[in-house]
């Protein structure tokens, strides 16, 4: 009934005229144009990424223990900071990956792993006093 009381009164009063602001629908338009075309822009940079390789997996985990060290400048904060404890971990996985890859790896796959290892290791034993 309530609807019914609604519906009459609404018949009795005139029609409104709805308004469109045309200037403001075209600046949203256009905004709205330009974010598409920033965003496209945005996309055309990317510099695309490179296959997933072995050795850049192996290296990047190497400069988290070099940053770990303070061995290098962390790219983010853009100083070298010291945590042992993360270092080391770090490098048992590097040392786990060599054991879980023995057998599976290239030649120069089990050379870089090796070096980079070795490498590690020793700075670590110089970056605890040993």
């Amino acid at each position: 009934m309530a609807d019914e009381e609604k519906k009459d009164e609404q018949e009795g009063q005139p029609e409104v005229e709805k308004k469109v602001d045309s200037e403001w629908k075209k600046q949203a338009q256009a905004e709205k144009q330009a974010a598409a075309e920033k965003q496209k822009d945005k996309e055309a940079e990317k510099v695309p990424l490179p296959p997933p390789e072995f050795s850049a997996f192996i290296n990047s985990l190497a400069v988290q223990a070099l940053v770990a060290m303070g061995q290098i400048e962390n790219p983010v904060t853009k100083q070298r900071t010291e945590d042992l404890d993360q270092a080391k971990y770090t490098i048992d996985l590097l040392g786990m990956i060599e054991k879980k890859t023995k057998g599976n790896l290239s030649d120069e796959e089990k050379k870089l792993l090796d070096q980079i290892l070795y490498d590690l290791r020793m700075r670590y034993v110089a970056a605890v006093g040993g």
